[in-house]
């Protein structure tokens, strides 16, 4: 696959409504072309213990950033006719489309792609199939995981290699 967007949530809680970063990195011709990454004020605004001790992100880190939407609006024009990849698209695909209900945005039924799903195909025997571990067996040294440009990156990577 030589165009797509590879794309990242972090969020403040459980509920998949509440992201509170995003990352995105567009690959076009096969070439990491450009990147995005932004805090966004979740909804609902608290942050629990559990997902701050995985991405180190809390209240105070988003108290000033943007709504999603505005985030959205920044995003929208760079994946535009691009399919969407994520790892473990469930997560990520499932915050996409529950921040926009929360938001009372239209959804426009953005094609995602599963870059989990792939090295499961394609990588039989690996010892578990987290983003880092996949990334390390397609060649790519993660370095600051949980932050969502970082994870986008890699999944950038893995989906070069395995879609």
């Amino acid at each position: 696959m030589q165009d797509f967007a590879a794309i990242d949530f972090e969020t403040a809680n459980y509920m998949r409504t509440s992201v509170c970063s995003v990352g995105v990195v567009i690959v076009r011709d096969g070439e990491f072309v450009d990147s995005f990454y932004s805090l966004i004020q979740p909804e609902p605004n608290y942050y629990n213990y559990w997902c701050c001790r995985v991405h180190g992100l809390c209240r105070e880190d988003t108290d000033d950033a943007p709504l999603f939407p505005d985030v959205w609006a920044q995003i929208e024009p760079l994946i535009a006719g691009l399919p969407l990849v994520a790892h473990n698209k469930a997560f990520d695909e499932g915050c996409l489309r529950a921040v926009f209900r929360c938001y009372q945005m239209d959804y426009p039924d953005y094609e995602f792609l599963d870059t989990l799903c792939a090295a499961r195909r394609a990588l039989p025997g690996l010892a578990n199939y987290q983003l880092d571990t996949v990334a390390a067996a397609c060649g790519f040294v993660m370095e600051n995981h949980h932050h969502a440009l970082a994870d986008a990156e890699a999944c950038a990577w893995i989906a070069r290699e395995l879609l």
